[in-house]
């Protein structure tokens, strides 16, 4: 049976599906396709795409959890430095030495406040860093893989 259209290169509007596949078997063999690496090999460097993604995550998992441990240490130390505070607040003292120890005290939580954000954003860094690093490397090795496995077929 001929196209309906008339024209050439539509087997999908034709009722024989023989021809059809006919039509795509010319098609494919008329593309210039590279030919197929080794299915094993490229598995095995979709396998190791796949294992350093899955640390990386684990990397990232890591550092998080050591981030919230140490703030809730933080916020331990915080709330005791806080009681402490309100006891001497609360001891009776001149107006100018209360004062004067306010301003100490204020000092002194500003210092931790801006070390303890210090530290922490350190903590994600590294963390981040390291998860960054092993995905680099492995980018890195699975280029050089495919080059390799191309370069076979």
């Amino acid at each position: 049976m001929a196209s309906d259209t008339g024209k050439p290169g539509f087997p999908f509007m034709m009722g024989n599906a023989q021809q059809v596949a006919d039509e795509w078997s010319k098609m494919l063999s008329a593309m210039k396709l590279p030919a197929a690496p080794n299915m094993d090999a490229l598995l095995a460097v979709q396998k190791r795409n796949m294992d350093a993604l899955s640390a990386a995550n684990r990397i990232a998992v890591e550092g998080a959890q050591t981030v919230a441990k140490r703030h809730m240490e933080i916020m331990q130390q915080t709330l005791a430095e806080l009681s402490e505070t309100m006891r001497t607040l609360s001891a009776t003292e001149a107006p100018g030495a209360k004062a004067a120890t306010q301003a100490e005290m204020l000092k002194q939580a500003y210092e931790r406040g801006v070390a303890n954000t210090k530290e922490m954003s350190d903590l994600i860094q590294r963390a981040n860093d390291e998860a960054i690093g092993q995905l680099n490397q492995r980018f890195t090795e699975a280029v050089d893989e495919m080059k390799a496995l191309m370069g076979k077929a």
